[in-house]
């Protein structure tokens, strides 16, 4: 494990850690499509990727599946981390997308290391904010797409109420009306009349292909 180890995190971690990892790690390799962490269980230990990826998902009470992010070759799930610090459960599914190898590492030494060894805080750091940002654009990508059917469908009544094809509306009245910003409505305008759905003119908007 110790070989593995080095050439995935030599140049990340210091000699000692490595050792250190080899010594209290638990390696694993996992074939695709097998949960690794299911949400509600407790957090024992957080994965070091050696290869493969692992797909991090949540589920909504109806039990549909919402994809977070994915785990790769070089990193960890430190955001398992931080909750088992607030003595939480995994809040997360952890299901390997495709063929693994990864190395558990228990989180009763993890805290150790952070005081010990400054290349494993600068790691869980990085992580951590990887992590965050992929989080904040998944729930932005979902926010935009709400808001891009409800643009549409204003769209669709500002005609049938007008009986207007060309609706002559600035971009600002139409961002105040549904509650959100000029360049976001300018962004979702521009991807509609991207995928054909309007044509973009001065303070008009023209809905094309309806009748």
């Amino acid at each position: 494990m110790i070989i593995e180890l080095k050439n995935r995190f030599g140049a990340i971690f210091e000699t000692e850690l490595l050792e250190e990892i080899a010594q209290v790690g638990t390696f694993r390799s996992v074939p695709a499509e097998v949960e690794l962490m299911d949400i509600g269980q407790t957090i024992k230990g957080v994965p070091l990727m050696l290869s493969g990826a692992v797909r991090i998902s949540r589920e909504d009470s109806q039990g549909n599946e919402l994809l977070l992010y994915y785990l790769e070759e070089g990193e960890s799930c430190t955001m398992t981390f931080a909750w088992e610090l607030g003595q939480q459960k995994s809040k997360i599914r952890a299901v390997t997308e495709m063929p693994s190898d990864l190395i558990i590492v228990p989180l009763s030494v993890m805290e150790n290391w952070s005081d010990q060894y400054p290349s494993w805080r600068k790691f869980l750091f990085k992580s951590y904010q990887k992590r965050m940002d992929e989080l904040l654009e998944t729930l932005d990508s979902l926010a935009f797409e709400q808001l891009e059917k409800r643009l549409w469908n204003y769209l669709i009544e500002k005609k049938r109420v007008t009986k207007q094809n060309i609706l002559h509306i600035t971009h600002q009245t139409i961002a105040q009306e549904l509650h959100s910003s000029r360049v976001v409505i300018s962004r979702l305008l521009k991807r509609l009349e991207n995928n054909q759905k309007i044509s973009l003119q001065r303070n008009a908007i023209e809905l094309i292909g309806l009748v």
